[in-house]
């Protein structure tokens, strides 16, 4: 056989097995249902979008995503209440709003934990995050996967945020999450419990005087309309959890599901890419919008001092093996810079 020959015949074949594979394939009529809580143009929408687009592309146009974005069907807690159900069938949210479900997702919200994104993603692609994903599947909830949110940062309409002190008595609105409502105490601050899509409401009727996010989270949401200072406090880094209801998940072939993961995968890598320039894009324009201000390293410092009780509290409650690994997971990484 000529040596140009076999290289061809060997391509043809492995084309002609996949589309063999395809050709066989059972693939039926789906519409999945994907709510998430920010606009479609954030990075979390432009995830699904991708995600919604993969799954039509691999599917042969057979399995249709529609997205329902901007929290139009309800908080995050409702949403999972939802999947759960099997009257939505996706989302995407803050792994640690599923400490709910499964209490070790607390791990992924301990404030000032992670200093970077390299550091969060080594513990949510690792060992800590496989092992939360697999306690997932008893609580009616599949894992697809890890995006990014990024760093969340304070937002108010009365002072500049420059030390913990700056923080007394300010009403700020966090997520539903204990970890959040004893992290903003202990700063010494009034933490508000709210469902995201009463924010916007709740800062221009003065119900809260603050609230605290990502940078594209903050300028997606418009939340620089109504709050005057932006303090970059990078208390907590946002893992998110990419989830589908195990009934829908059920419903599904293995073909079917095939398409769900791979899609899923492509997606979250290219969610993963966007983030972090749409970060810098955000900021750009809201310290322009807004009285912004850094924290100085010995600051900071104290922040986390005054932190330390609380992340001692929730440990005491944790899998002393995961919490163990979870900082083996950050030093190693540190390590290797």
């Amino acid at each position: 056989m000529k040596k140009w020959l076999k290289p061809l015949l060997t391509s043809a074949c492995a084309a002609g097995l996949l589309l063999n594979g395809l050709a066989h394939a059972e693939i039926k009529e789906h519409t999945l249902r994907f709510a998430f809580q920010n606009v479609k143009e954030h990075p979390q929408g432009q995830g699904a979008q991708k995600f919604a687009d993969l799954v039509k592309e691999k599917s042969g146009g057979k399995m249709t995503v529609r997205l329902f974005p901007g929290g139009v069907l309800g908080g995050d807690l409702q949403t999972v209440s939802a999947l759960q159900g099997s009257t939505l069938d996706l989302t995407v949210l803050n792994s640690g709003i599923l400490a709910a479900q499964v209490p070790e997702f607390a791990l992924l919200d301990f404030p000032f934990l992670f200093n970077n994104t390299k550091e969060a993603q080594a513990v949510i692609d690792g060992q800590v995050g496989q092992e939360l994903a697999k306690r997932l599947e008893s609580k009616g909830l599949i894992n697809l996967g890890y995006w990014d949110l990024g760093f969340r940062n304070l937002t108010n309409s009365k002072t500049p945020v420059t030390k913990w002190e700056d923080m007394a008595g300010l009403k700020v609105r966090v997520i539903q999450s204990p970890i959040y409502l004893e992290t903003f105490k202990a700063l010494g601050a009034n933490p508000v419990p709210m469902p995201f899509p009463e924010v916007y409401t709740g800062l221009e009727q003065k119900t809260v005087d603050g609230q605290e996010n990502p940078f594209t989270v903050i300028k997606g949401s418009k939340f620089n309309e109504v709050q005057k200072y932006l303090s970059v406090t990078q208390h907590i880094y946002n893992p998110q959890s990419f989830v589908i209801g195990a009934k829908s998940w059920g419903k599904l072939n293995s073909d079917e599901q095939a398409v769900i993961t791979e899609a899923a995968k492509e997606a979250t890598a290219y969610q993963r890419q966007i983030t972090a320039a749409a970060q810098d894009a955000a900021y750009s324009e809201l310290s322009v919008e807004m009285q912004a201000n850094s924290i100085s390293p010995a600051e900071m410092d104290r922040f986390r001092d005054k932190v330390k009780p609380v992340i001692a509290q929730f440990s005491k409650d944790l899998d002393p093996a995961l919490v163990k690994a979870m900082y083996e997971s950050v030093e190693a990484v540190r390590a290797s810079n």
